[in-house]
């Protein structure tokens, strides 16, 4: 069973940017930057018939290019952080295409979401790390300068079970906007 995810894709020149950030932090495990993306909905563990009807949704799917801009460092966890993360400036465009995943997935049966959308880049996981090594490495490590680009596609991806998912195998991509070319031929259904 494949266990896949729908995200945005993070251009090679802004992941070079956030490799910047990378290290300083005691207990961070830093993500390969190959493996940046932006979650937009966790399908989890889901049977091949099921990846074709995921497939299918996904290809009727009409929303225009978005523009995501980066502009803050974070972490999750609070007290216990578990991870730090590029944060993603909300739009109301990025909040739609998300809540329209969202209510696909439903009406193929799949649970609702349990998590809250917060667009963000995992940029390292964390393990034992204190929270004050946290706040002093935020501090220490700002993005001085917004980073943006343009999404023109969104993709789903297949991890394989593991601490931290990656590496991510992208198994189809699908146009955001009319004038975008078409995906590839051959889906996650035929690929399987």
């Amino acid at each position: 069973m494949p266990r896949l995810f729908t995200a945005l894709e993070i251009p090679a020149e802004v992941a070079s940017a956030l490799t910047l950030h990378r290290g300083g932090l005691i207990g961070a495990r830093w993500i390969e930057p190959a493996d940046y993306h932006i979650t937009l909905r966790f399908l989890g563990d889901i049977d091949r018939r099921m990846a074709h009807d995921v497939d299918s949704f996904l290809n009727d799917v009409q929303a225009p290019p978005l523009t995501i801009t980066l502009d803050q460092l974070g972490s999750f966890g609070g007290d216990r952080p578990r991870a730090v993360f590029a944060r993603i400036q909300p739009t109301p465009q990025l909040s739609e295409l998300q809540a329209d995943l969202e209510r696909l997935m439903r009406r193929l049966g799949l649970p609702a979401e349990g998590r809250k959308f917060l667009p963000h880049v995992t940029l390292a996981r964390l393990r034992d790390t204190s929270p004050l090594d946290v706040a002093h490495y935020l501090a220490t490590h700002p993005i001085v300068r917004p980073i943006s680009f343009t999404a023109r596609r969104f993709a789903l991806f297949s991890s394989r079970e593991s601490i931290g998912g990656g590496p991510y195998v992208l198994e189809a991509a699908y146009p955001l906007g009319p004038s975008y070319p078409n995906r590839p031929s051959g889906s996650v259904s035929q690929r399987r």
